[in-house]
């Protein structure tokens, strides 16, 4: 079966615009940003390790030994360097 559709300059003009649609997808996440993990004093990258930090953890550096909180090495802003982290969320 085919159906033929024609339109003439009259009929296209009648038609309504279609508005844009927002697509919202629900879906769960723990990715929340990606980053660097490296010395605030000296600039070195950090390996943290496999186990999983919490922003509050302990962390050193290995090449100067400055110490603080895993918060302290994190740097979120753009450009990430080879050091690269992705910080997730996890939930108790």
């Amino acid at each position: 079966m085919m159906f033929d559709r024609r339109f003439d300059g009259s009929d296209a003009a009648r038609r309504e615009p279609v508005a844009p649609r927002n697509e919202i997808r629900l879906g769960r996440s723990t990715h929340l940003a990606s980053g660097t993990l490296a010395c605030p004093e000296c600039d070195a990258p950090v390996f943290p390790g496999d186990a999983p930090l919490s922003p509050a953890a302990p962390l050193s550096c290995p090449f100067c030994g400055g110490r603080g909180a895993v918060r302290d090495f994190l740097s979120l802003a753009p450009p990430s360097r080879p050091a690269r982290v992705v910080v997730r969320v996890r939930h108790r």
